[in-house]
C-alpha cells in the first residue's frame, strides 16, 4: 500500500450515497413554502447591530465648538471682504469632519468583511430534489442533507444519521466532536442542548466531522441557539469610552471660560476701540486660543493610529475603549485550545503492548523507530482517509511524516470496504481494508477508548492492569489516549460485530495539542507587568493542569465545573482571588468568572472564540475574540480581534496599549503647554491695548495645523523602558491629573514669559506691526518644537531621548521649517498672514527663544519626574 492520502476516499463516498438514497424517500418542502416561510420568519442570520452612516457621524462633528469657531470665524472674514482667509478656515473645518468620518466608518467595514466570510451553503432537499441554497435562504422545516465537511446551517433534529459526528465547540467549547442518533432512535426525553453524544440534535453553527445525516430544520436566524444567545447580548451595555468623556469634560469647561472671557474681550474693544466686526474676529481668535479642540483630533490619531500599531501585532481593534483599558488590566483569562496551545491535535507518545515507550518530541523530525510502525500505521488505517476528526488528521500527518514506508502491509495496495462505527456501548471503531493484488483476506485495523479496545482482544486481568496504569500514567501527563488493535480475517464474508474479531493488542496512543513556544516568555511578562494569568477551559483537570505548568502559571489551585455549582457568588468572589486554572467549565459559569473577578475591583480582559463566550466577552472589561476559529457573534460581543489566535499577540497589545496610553499623555501635556502662550499672546494685546498679534487664521493654523502634527511625534515614540515592569494603571486613574496639567501650565507659563519679552522688546524697537507679527509668530512656533523634545520623555533626560529613534520627529522639524520658510518667502502665505520681512538677528532671536524655553525645563523635568510617573 502507498501513503495513506493515496487510498481512495470511498468512506465519505459511501456515506454520501447513502445519505442519496434516503433523501430520494423524502420530499421536503416545496419552493412556493419555503418562498412564504422565508417572507414571513425572515432570513436565516443574525441581526445586525445598527451603524451609524457617515451623514450622522458628519451631524455628530458639527456640533463640536471648534468647528463653530472656524465657521464663525469664516463668516466674518467673508463680511469683512477677505475671502482667502474666509475659504481657509472652511478648509479646517471640512478636514476635522473628514478626518472624523473615515476614522468611525473603517472598522464596521473590517466587521462586514468578517461576516461575509462566515455565511455557509446549504444543501437541502425541496420538491423531492436535493439544491444548494445559500444558507440564508434556509427555512424552517427544510430537509438538509449533511456530510463530512460541512457546516450546519441551522438547528435541526436528525431524521436520518450514519456515525454522524458533530463538533460543537463554538457552542460549548469542548473540542471533541460528540456522537449523533436519528430521532427515531433517541429517548422522548432528550433534551434539546449543544454537547453530549448520542442526541438527536444538531445545531447551527456546528461543524460535521465524520458519518452523515439528513436533519429538519426547527428554528433559525434569531431562533437558533446561536441567534438566542445574540439576542441576549443587546440586553447588555459596553462600557463607554472614558478617555473620549474626559476630552468632553475637558473641552466643555474650556469653552465656557474661554466663551465667557471673549464675549468680555469683544465688548472691551468695540467699546474702546471701535470696530465691532475687529472685535468679533479678536474674539474668535481668543476663542480659538482657549479651546483646546486639539484634544479630540489628538484622541482620534491616536485611536486610529494605535489601532493600526495593535494590527500590526496581528490584534484587530474594534472599540477605542480597548485600546484605553488594555494598559490597566489586571486579570487576563484565556482559553487553552488554540490560544495557549496550537490548536493541533499531535501525537506525543507511543507505547507498544511490550512496554516499550517513544515520546515524538524527544526527537523531533526523525523517522520513528520500526518497532512503533506497526502502532501508528494501525491508528491511520482505523482513521478516515480524508479525516475531518483532529485525532485523525494527527494520525495520518505522523504516518506521511515520520513513517518512511508502510510497515504492516508490506508494498501492495489496499482498499477499504467496509467501517464498523463508533457505538454508545462500544467506544472502538475499526475499518476494513482488502488487498486489491491478489492477496487472500481481510486486515482489520480498530482504535478507540483504552479499555473498549481491551475489551475487543480480550485481554487477561493481569493485562487489563497494566492496561489501566499506563493510560492513567499518560492521563496524568494531560495527554488524550487511545488504544490501538488489529485483525487479520479470512473468508468469504465479514462478520457481524466488531467484537467477533480476534484482534491483537497493538498498543497505546497518546495525543496532546501542544504549548505555543511563544506562551512561558507572554506569562513571564505578564507576571513582571503586574497581570494574572488565569486559564479557563472545558478539559479535564489533569490536561489543564500540565498546560499550566508548561505555560508557567500556578497550577496548585485547580477550580472544576463541579466545585463552582457548589458555590454562591460571595463565596466564588472570594475563591477567584487565588485561584489560577478553572477546568470542566461549562460556558455559562465563564460569565460567573468575569464577574466575580470584576465584583473584586478587577479589571479582567477575556479571551473567547464560540457563541457560547460572547455574553463573557461582552461583560469582560476587554473582550477578546478568535479572528481564525472565532464565530461571527464573539467578533460582535468583543472589544478586539486576534487575527492569529495566538496569546503571544495580547501580550504585544497590552504592551501597545500602555506604550499608547504613556504617549498620550506626553501629547496632551504637550497641548496644555502650548495654548498658555497661545492665549496668552492673543489677551495680551486687548488688555493692554497693545498691537493686535493674531487673528482667527493664525490659531486655526497652530491648533488645526502645526499642534495636530506635532503631536504626530509623540504617538511614534517608543516605549519607556518600564513600561511591562510596572503594575497596571488604576483604572479610575485621569488622563488629565493634577501633575501633568501643572506641567502643562509651567511648560507654557515660562514660554509665554520668553514670548511676551520678545513681543515687549520689539514693540520697545519701534519694529512695523507685521514685522513684530512675524517675529513672534516664528518664536512662537520654535517654542513649539522646543516643547516637543522637552515633554518626548517623563522618565528619561534630553540626552536619552536624542538616542530614541523617532523618524516622525526628523519629518515634523522638516516641515515646520519649510512651513515657517514658506510663510516667509511666499508671498501669498506673507499677505495671508500679514507678516513683515526677517532679518538674520530676528531669526537667531527665535532660535534662542526656543532653545532656552528647552534648556530651563530640562532643569526643571527631574523635579516633576515622579509625580509624572503616577
Amino acid at each position: 500500500m502507498q501513503r495513506m492520502t493515496t487510498a481512495p476516499r470511498l468512506g465519505k463516498t459511501q456515506g454520501v450515497a447513502g445519505a442519496s438514497a434516503i433523501a430520494e424517500s423524502l420530499r421536503g418542502l416545496s419552493e412556493t413554502e419555503a418562498r412564504a416561510r422565508l417572507v414571513a420568519e425572515g432570513p436565516n442570520e443574525l441581526p445586525r447591530s445598527g451603524r451609524r452612516t457617515p451623514l450622522r457621524i458628519a451631524i455628530e462633528v458639527l456640533r463640536e465648538p471648534m468647528l463653530a469657531l472656524l465657521l464663525g470665524g469664516g463668516v466674518v472674514y467673508l463680511l469683512l471682504g477677505n475671502r482667502e482667509e474666509a475659504l481657509i478656515l472652511l478648509a479646517f473645518a471640512t478636514m476635522s469632519i473628514g478626518i472624523t468620518i473615515i476614522q468611525e466608518t473603517r472598522t464596521e467595514r473590517v466587521l462586514e468583511a468578517l461576516r461575509d466570510l462566515t455565511s455557509p451553503r446549504a444543501l437541502v432537499i425541496r420538491d423531492g430534489e436535493r439544491r444548494r441554497i445559500a444558507g440564508r435562504e434556509v427555512v424552517r422545516g427544510d430537509l438538509v442533507v449533511l456530510a463530512e465537511g460541512d457546516r450546519v446551517p441551522a438547528d435541526a433534529t436528525l431524521l436520518r444519521s450514519q456515525d454522524l459526528q458533530s463538533d460543537e465547540s463554538l457552542l460549548t467549547g469542548e473540542s471533541v466532536p460528540v456522537r449523533k442518533i436519528a430521532a427515531d432512535s433517541a429517548s422522548p426525553q432528550a433534551e434539546r442542548r449543544p454537547g453530549g453524544d448520542d442526541l438527536p440534535f444538531v445545531f447551527s453553527g456546528s461543524l460535521i466531522v465524520r458519518g452523515s445525516g439528513i436533519g429538519e430544520v426547527l428554528a433559525t436566524g434569531p431562533g437558533s441557539e446561536i441567534g438566542k444567545i445574540g439576542r441576549s447580548l443587546s440586553s447588555m451595555e459596553v462600557e463607554p469610552p472614558r478617555l473620549q468623556g474626559q476630552m468632553r469634560r475637558v473641552v466643555r469647561a474650556f469653552a465656557m471660560v474661554g466663551g465667557a472671557v471673549s464675549v468680555v474681550a469683544v465688548l472691551l474693544y468695540g467699546l474702546l476701540r471701535g470696530g465691532w466686526l475687529d472685535a468679533v474676529l479678536a474674539g474668535i481668535a481668543l476663542g480659538m486660543s482657549m479651546l483646546p479642540e486639539e484634544f479630540p483630533v489628538v484622541l482620534t490619531i491616536f485611536m486610529a493610529m494605535g489601532a493600526w500599531r495593535i494590527s500590526q501585532a496581528r490584534v484587530l481593534t474594534r472599540r477605542a475603549t480597548a485600546i484605553e483599558t488594555l494598559g490597566s488590566a489586571t486579570i487576563l483569562c484565556t482559553d487553552k485550545t488554540g490560544t495557549l496551545t496550537e490548536n493541533r491535535m499531535t501525537i506525543a507518545e507511543l507505547r507498544t503492548a511490550d512496554g516499550r515507550l517513544f515520546r515524538t518530541g524527544d526527537r523531533p523530525g526523525a523517522d520513528l523507530p520500526p518497532e512503533f510502525g506497526d502502532l501508528a500505521e494501525t491508528g491511520a488505517l482505523a482513521s478516515a482517509e480524508m479525516p475531518f476528526d483532529p485525532m485523525e488528521i494527527a494520525f495520518h500527518r505522523l504516518c506521511n511524516e515520520r513513517l518512511p514506508k508502510p510497515e504492516a502491509l508490506g508494498n501492495t495496495d489496499w482498499e477499504l470496504v467496509h467501517a464498523y462505527p463508533l457505538r454508545p456501548g462500544l467506544l472502538a471503531m475499526s475499518n476494513v481494508w482488502r488487498s486489491t493484488s491478489g492477496h487472500d483476506g481481510w486486515l482489520v485495523a480498530a482504535k478507540g477508548a483504552p479499555e473498549a479496545i481491551g475489551a475487543l482482544c480480550h485481554l487477561s486481568e493481569k493485562d487489563s492492569r497494566t492496561l489501566k496504569s499506563a493510560v492513567e500514567a499518560m492521563a496524568a501527563n494531560g495527554l488524550r489516549v487511545l488504544g490501538v488493535a488489529r485483525a487479520s480475517h479470512r473468508g468469504i464474508a465479514l462478520l457481524r460485530t466488531q467484537h467477533d474479531f480476534e484482534f491483537e493488542f497493538l498498543g497505546l496512543v497518546g495525543l496532546a495539542d501542544p504549548l505555543r513556544a511563544s506562551v512561558p516568555e507572554a506569562v513571564s511578562d505578564c507576571r513582571s507587568a503586574g497581570i494574572r494569568v488565569v486559564m479557563i477551559t472545558g478539559d479535564y483537570p489533569a490536561t489543564a493542569n500540565v498546560i499550566a505548568r508548561q505555560a508557567g502559571l500556578d497550577a496548585e489551585s485547580v477550580v472544576t465545573g463541579g466545585e463552582m455549582q457548589a458555590l454562591g457568588d460571595d463565596e466564588l468572589a472570594k475563591r477567584v482571588r487565588t485561584a489560577t486554572v478553572f477546568a470542566r467549565i461549562m460556558p455559562e459559569q465563564k460569565l460567573r468568572i468575569v464577574n466575580a473577578l470584576k465584583s473584586n475591583g478587577e479589571i479582567v480582559a477575556m479571551t473567547g472564540d464560540g457563541v457560547n463566550d460572547a455574553p463573557s466577552l461582552k461583560a469582560a472589561n476587554i473582550g477578546i475574540a478568535m479572528g481564525g476559529r472565532g464565530t461571527d457573534v464573539a467578533r460582535e460581543a468583543s472589544a478586539i480581534v486576534l487575527l492569529d489566535d495566538d496569546f503571544g499577540s495580547i501580550i504585544k497589545a497590552i504592551r501597545l496599549g500602555r506604550r499608547i496610553f504613556d504617549n498620550l499623555r506626553k501629547a496632551i501635556g504637550f497641548i496644555f503647554a502650548v495654548h498658555v502662550p497661545i492665549a496668552g499672546l492673543s489677551l495680551l494685546p486687548l488688555l493692554f491695548g497693545l498691537p493686535i498679534l493674531f487673528g482667527p487664521i493664525h490659531i486655526a493654523f497652530l491648533e488645526m495645523v502645526i499642534d495636530p502634527v506635532c503631536s504626530l511625534v509623540f504617538e511614534a515614540e517608543t516605549e519607556e523602558d518600564d513600561v511591562m515592569r510596572r503594575p497596571p494603571r488604576k483604572p479610575d486613574a485621569p488622563l488629565f491629573s493634577r501633575a501633568l496639567i501643572a506641567w502643562g501650565l509651567v511648560q507654557g507659563t515660562l514660554a509665554f514669559g520668553f514670548l511676551a519679552a520678545i513681543y515687549l522688546l520689539a514693540l520697545s524697537r519701534g519694529m512695523a506691526e507685521n514685522e513684530i507679527r512675524a517675529l513672534t509668530f516664528f518664536s512662537l512656533v520654535l517654542t513649539i518644537v522646543g516643547l516637543i523634545f522637552v515633554n518626548r520623555s517623563f522618565s528619561a533626560s534630553l540626552a536619552t531621548a536624542l538616542v530614541r529613534p523617532n523618524r516622525s520627529l526628523v519629518v515634523v522639524v522638516a516641515a515646520v521649517a519649510s512651513t515657517l520658510a514658506g510663510t516667509l518667502l511666499w508671498p501669498f502665505a506673507t499677505d495671508l498672514f500679514r507678516f513683515g520681512p526677517l532679518h538674520l538677528d530676528d531669526l537667531s532671536l527665535t532660535l534662542g527663544a526656543g532653545f532656552a524655553v528647552l534648556a530651563c525645563l530640562e532643569l526643571l523635568k527631574p523635579l516633576w519626574r515622579q509625580r509624572l510617573k503616577t
